[in-house]
């Protein structure tokens, strides 16, 4: 028996002890759906854009230079064709059968939802969701999609914002709140596809105190000699041998 199929067997058997599991994702989860980790800066981004990924993604950027901002977002952000894998299906299987209780995740593309999660809480917020700055009114995906330059508000003219947490926001207190209970109540977490990097995101983990610590990412996490089973590939990969 390989190594990794070790591996995914005990991480089978510790799904089946236990009914209190929390999962912790990041942008791992969706790449192996065709969306792009923004962070990889390709030759291609480097052709069309005179800022960082994180510059553009700021508040300030998004104030002072709106339409590159837009045009970034809607180039390298929105991937309304995209289909939930594996590990989104598996999740959302797991938690209809009473196991896992959570999805926190940092993506914004609401693949969990898509593939039937129903507890998610996006700490990033989610580009599904679109508000007026003025009148605070809704608009979906294909509004911005459809729009061209800075999508504005149709009842009142206001600049229409994509509900995702940018640099220098704060993310939302009641989803913060949310995620650190859930934590805290875990027997497992189970971290996939991110490398814990970004916080205060990161950050959160720290609230967990359960029995299993499952760490599933391809590149080194600040988790790693923390986790009772740490496995080194695709998360995808791995849950659709569960």
């Amino acid at each position: 028996m390989s190594e990794f199929q070790k591996a995914v067997d005990k991480l089978r058997e510790i799904i089946q002890k236990y009914d209190n599991i929390v999962f912790f994702g990041g942008a791992g989860v969706s790449t192996e759906s065709g969306i792009p980790d923004f962070r990889s800066v390709d030759g291609l981004y480097n052709q069309q854009y005179d800022y960082p990924p994180e510059a553009i993604l700021s508040r300030t950027f998004y104030r002072g230079k709106p339409d590159e901002f837009f045009r970034f977002y809607r180039n390298k952000m929105l991937f309304p064709d995209a289909l939930p894998n594996a590990a989104h299906r598996k999740l959302a299987e797991l938690e209809e059968q009473g196991k896992v209780r959570a999805v926190i995740t940092q993506n914004i593309d609401g693949l969990h939802q898509k593939a039937g999660s129903k507890t998610v809480l996006e700490l990033h917020g989610s580009v599904l969701r679109n508000y007026c700055e003025e009148c605070h009114s809704f608009y979906d995906l294909s509004y911005i999609m459809n729009s061209t330059g800075i999508p504005t508000c149709q009842k009142c003219g206001g600049r229409v914002k994509p509900d995702v947490v940018l640099y220098q926001e704060g993310l939302d207190q009641k989803t913060l709140n949310d995620a650190i209970r859930f934590l805290r109540e875990a027997q497992v977490c189970i971290i996939g596809g991110t490398s814990l990097a970004v916080y205060p995101a990161a950050g959160l983990i720290d609230y967990f105190a359960g029995d299993k610590l499952v760490v599933i990412n391809m590149s080194p996490t600040s988790r790693d000699k923390h986790a009772d089973l740490l496995i080194s590939e695709p998360i995808a990969k791995v849950f659709e041998q569960l």
